[in-house]
């Protein structure tokens, strides 16, 4: 309380400089902020000529006030920030501290020295890729197998005895007829054995060029691949007129079988098939196989050469001339002329054009069939009839048969007729 300008605080006086109006709030902000008085000062009443400054007076004990103040920024904002900032240097803190502390436990990488770039695999490369590409780039301490390796026929041979070895057989030629021939013998191999071995698919080669070499057939690669292709049953090799040439070929194998045909082109000669020029499918057993030298089996056929002269060695020419024809088959003729160039191709044909004289072999007579025990039957059964109600009755006919399926199956007894 201020009585006759001077304050008191509960009744007790208090030395104090005379005070005018506005002398408390100068005061305060001369303490709080420790500054000059502001110019607006002049335009308050001027302090009694026996004060002491500003320096000198006494804040009055019974004065008190309460100003806001807030944080710098807007708001409490900068609060909020501050204690954001906090948290983030003591979470820093306590990652680093430990990492100082036993730093054999914290590896640092290296961000000076550059990573050495990951090259992808081959089979993760685009054009390289295949179902099951992957096996083929396995690390293992046994190499995997390549294609048609580890395949075993339960039909095969040993070769038999040491025969005649074919010459080595080279195309020359660049361009066109080279082109072709490989063309050819790569479609021949792969139509033919490209689920097979490496042997089998050289064996198949082999037979190809044997045949390019003998007299009695074309002197081209493509020639003799695709001859008999104009007749639906007289092609020599069954690919080019069964429709076979209509599946797309798969590029993997197709790449295998080109590897074994330019090797063959290139004078690579496979010298267990010998001078063989027929082969056939374990599968079946065609007529003319008892009247060629059988040789061996490799893989899925069963290799045969001519007997006579016209399996002798110096039989064959290994010459090539060139003038491939077109790599494709043969347009369709069912005429005379060439139902008796396919004639011609027989191979007991063409024994018998190089002077083999064939010993008509006796046929065979049919086996017969084993005798059955006539069944028991009881007194009422035998009073019925007994065997004859069991016996089959009014079948039909054998009748209705095609003239050219009369003798079908007979070929198995006498297979040179």
């Amino acid at each position: 309380m201020y009585r006759n300008g001077t304050a008191t605080n509960g009744g007790v006086r208090a030395a104090c400089l005379p005070v005018w109006p506005g002398a408390a709030v100068l005061r305060l902000l001369n303490d709080w902020n420790r500054v000059p008085p502001s110019p607006a000062s002049s335009l308050l009443p001027a302090a009694p000529a026996d004060a002491r400054g500003f320096e000198g007076w006494e804040r009055p004990r019974d004065f008190s006030g309460r100003f806001a103040r807030t944080a710098r920024g807007i708001g409490h904002h900068g609060v909020k920030l501050h204690r954001r900032w906090t948290l983030a240097v003591t979470a820093l803190a306590a990652v680093a501290l430990p990492a100082f502390a036993a730093p054999d436990r914290f590896v640092i990488a290296d961000a000076v020295t550059p990573e050495t770039p990951v090259s992808p695999m081959p089979f993760e490369q685009a054009g390289a890729s295949f179902p099951g590409s992957a096996f083929y780039y396995l690390d293992s301490e046994v190499p995997p197998l390549r294609v048609g390796e580890g395949i075993h026929s339960d039909a095969d041979d040993v070769v038999s005895g040491p025969g005649p070895i074919a010459r080595a057989f080279r195309i020359d030629n660049s361009g066109v007829d080279r082109t072709r021939a490989l063309q050819c013998l790569t479609a021949a191999i792969y139509y033919e054995a490209a689920s097979e071995a490496d042997a089998g698919q050289r064996a198949v080669a082999q037979v190809v060029l044997n045949r390019v070499a003998h007299p009695s057939y074309p002197k081209t690669v493509c020639g003799v691949v695709y001859q008999g292709s104009e007749r639906p049953t007289g092609c020599q090799f069954s690919f080019t007129c069964d429709g076979a040439l209509a599946r797309h070929p798969q590029r993997l194998f197709w790449d295998r079988a080109e590897d074994v045909a330019r090797a063959a082109l290139a004078g690579y000669v496979y010298a267990p098939v010998g001078l063989a020029t027929h082969y056939h499918t374990v599968q079946v057993s065609p007529y003319w196989a008892p009247s060629l030298n059988y040789l061996g089996t490799i893989g899925a056929h069963r290799f045969y050469a001519l007997r006579g002269a016209a399996g002798s060695p110096a039989t064959f020419r290994y010459a090539y001339l060139g003038g491939e024809p077109v790599a494709a088959p043969h347009r369709r003729d069912d005429s005379s002329s060439a139902a008796a160039a396919a004639a011609a191709l027989d191979p007991l044909a063409v024994q018998r054009a190089f002077g083999l004289t064939e010993t008509k072999a006796s046929a065979a007579p049919a086996p017969q069939a084993a005798a059955t025990a006539t069944p028991v039957y009881s007194a009422e059964v035998t009073q019925r009839g007994g065997e004859s109600l069991y016996r089959a009755q009014n079948l039909p006919a054998s009748q209705g048969i095609k003239a050219e399926y009369a003798n079908s199956g007979q070929w198995i007894a006498n297979p040179q007729n």
